[in-house]
């Protein structure tokens, strides 16, 4: 099956990632994490996206899950964060050797969850290499690096 010609640009994208990553932030200790981002082809415009998080030791800790929509060069990420957010991301992918995808995020906050007001996502594949970066804006901290990780992509 040959995937939407809107997803042609980010085509290098679809499948399994995984790896590892460090988070930062003003108001916690830094953590490591282990990784896995999942990008996959619907047979739409858009592809399904899903996010997941472990400590070293196994125990989960993050969850997000959205789509990602193409009319290149933008670029919308709608998100759903079981932390009480939705995100909605707008930015641009660039497709030359290196394939860039940068977004800018609005933030709803649920009435219970910790404010968050921006986020900025980077994601960004050198041949079988994503790296992530995820700068936000919280708990009235500037925006700042919140997570990065290096990501390879899974085979089988």
């Amino acid at each position: 099956m040959s995937i939407a010609a809107a997803l042609e640009p980010v085509a290098r994208l679809i499948g399994d990632w995984e790896g590892e990553g460090l988070g930062t932030y003003p108001t916690i200790r830094d953590f490591r994490y282990r990784e896995h981002l999942s990008f996959v082809d619907v047979g739409r415009p858009f592809l399904h996206y899903e996010q997941r998080t472990w400590s070293p030791e196994g125990r989960p800790m993050h969850v997000e899950t959205g789509y990602l929509r193409i009319a290149a060069p933008v670029a919308e990420f709608v998100l759903a964060l079981p932390t009480g957010q939705a995100e909605l991301g707008e930015g641009t992918v660039h497709d030359e050797e290196t394939l860039v995808l940068e977004l800018t995020g609005r933030i709803l906050n649920s009435a219970t969850a910790k404010p968050v007001t921006a986020t900025q996502r980077t994601y960004i594949i050198e041949g079988d290499l994503l790296r992530t970066q995820f700068d936000m804006e919280a708990v009235g901290q500037p925006m700042g690096r919140h997570l990065e990780s290096v990501l390879h992509r899974r085979l089988g």
